[in-house]
């Protein structure tokens, strides 16, 4: 079924281990050829995941976050990964831990956003995490050199 292999992230929250961190470190993969592409390719592929979510995730039974579910984490590595200039391996593995740290402990409004109904709390949740995760890269990168 089409929506189901689209809520896996095609494949990758099928993972017997860590599914949101196997569909994490998928993403990140493939957010390095598209900023070598262009920072414009990894914004259509953030916006491609949320339609794709949002579509996807009621349709393959997925309302209630199930682990296998990873589109969410596919858009929330893809917002974290957004702040960087060139994809080089540290700045992705940083951006890549701060988004899991995030999505994995949701502070504050990440774990209010998450009781939202549906479709909506299962990606709300990642794309705020993404969005924090991103802050901090962001703020790192004017003192480290990623």
């Amino acid at each position: 079924m089409l929506a189901r292999l689209i809520a896996s992230g095609f494949g990758s929250g099928l993972s017997r281990w860590a599914p949101g961190t196997m569909g994490s470190a998928v993403a990140a993969v493939l957010a390095v050829p598209l900023l070598l592409l262009s920072p414009w390719a990894l914004v259509a592929a953030l916006a491609a995941s949320c339609v794709a979510g949002w579509w996807a995730i009621p349709r393959a039974g997925g309302d209630h976050d199930p682990g296998w579910v990873v589109i969410d984490e596919f858009a929330g590595q893809f917002l974290t990964l957004l702040v960087l200039p060139a994809p080089g391996w540290g700045g992705i593995a940083l951006g890549f831990v701060l988004f899991r740290i995030f999505d994995i402990f949701k502070p504050g409004p990440i774990d209010a956003v998450q009781r939202l109904p549906g479709a909506t709390g299962v990606m709300a949740d990642d794309l705020l995490a993404g969005l924090a995760a991103g802050a901090c890269l962001f703020a790192l990168r004017l003192v480290l050199p990623i």
